[in-house]
């Protein structure tokens, strides 16, 4: 997940790197599925080349592909053909922030899904019930010492001093809708030694640097449904004013592959069904915290739930 002002990117490295991912889709090609580079992002990815695969769909993977920016990017070119977004992201893709949709799970999917087929021919399969939204996880030892259990009261503490390092991305860091969204919402402002930077999206990272006090750090960027909070003795703070969308996973495939293949939209449409935010937390804690690999964690489930045999 990337600036929320996106603009598909114009520098010459990343339209050669788009280049080489392939051109448009052919008849004879293979349906390209990509995602995004963290656990959850694998996960899902998984889950779809092995429903398509099982169906005798053929796939080629490009799974992990990079942040948001480079996979929207490369989904917009025709590079890829389908890949696993979040509703909530519809907000900057299409500059439309203060839209309250996006923080309705029905209204935020039928919003995105009416804009992308109408400008981009981009179709949004049905989304899961989970809702992956960005949080602020604090080390369960702070927040017990000073009675932590909201973003409001971070605010108060943050405003009378209190010790706070946040390990984040860049894109969480310097995203409209994210930090800087905590930050007015809650009145409290960071300062750059109070941030520590992270290359990638994945907070498997940022959660094990709270939980390993890496560089002083006690707070890190979290989703909504990752596994490993707890167990790395973190809690995620509440948002009682909501100020994050609702950022719900669903496959996102150009228009011209589902009408070659429209057995996709019915084939995945009962899986990511079975995606609440339990069992996505559950599922992403064995790749993240127990170090499975996310293929396997993905048969594993997709098996136990009779998707694929």
């Amino acid at each position: 997940m990337v600036n929320r002002s996106f603009k598909p990117p114009m520098t010459a490295m990343l339209v050669v790197g788009m280049a080489s991912l392939g051109s448009a889709h052919a008849a004879d090609t293979p349906v390209r599925v990509a995602s995004k580079i963290d656990t959850e992002g694998a996960l899902l990815g998984n889950m779809i080349v092995q429903v398509l695969e099982a169906n005798h769909i053929r796939t080629e993977n490009k799974l992990q592909l990079g942040p948001t920016k480079i996979v929207r990017s490369a989904l917009l070119a025709g590079s890829i053909d389908i890949y696993p977004e979040y509703t909530g992201n519809g907000a900057f893709f299409f500059s439309t922030e203060q839209d309250p949709a996006w923080k309705d799970a029905k209204a935020g999917y039928a919003k995105v899904k009416e804009l992308d087929l109408a400008r981009n021919k981009l179709v949004w399969l049905a989304p899961a019930p989970a809702n992956n939204t960005w949080a602020i996880a604090i080390r369960k030892d702070v927040a017990a010492s000073n009675q932590l259990k909201s973003l409001a009261d971070l605010g108060r503490w943050l405003a009378k001093g209190g010790k706070f390092k946040l390990a984040a991305s860049a894109e969480f860091i310097e995203r409209a809708d994210a930090l800087p969204a905590f930050e007015g919402g809650y009145g409290f402002k960071l300062k750059q030694e109070q941030l520590l930077a992270l290359a990638g999206g994945d907070t498997a990272a940022t959660l094990k640097a709270a939980a390993e006090q890496t560089s002083g750090v006690n707070a890190a960027m979290a989703y909504g449904t990752d596994g490993p909070v707890a167990a790395l003795g973190l809690q995620i703070l509440d948002d009682p004013k909501s100020v994050q969308p609702v950022y719900a996973p669903a496959p996102v495939v150009r228009n011209s592959v589902l009408n070659q293949y429209p057995r996709i939209a019915t084939l995945l449409a009962p899986v990511f069904a079975s995606l609440d935010g339990p069992t996505l937390q559950t599922l992403n804690a064995r790749i993240a915290l127990e170090g499975q690999d996310a293929k396997l964690v993905a048969a594993g489930y997709l098996k136990a739930k009779g998707f694929i045999k």
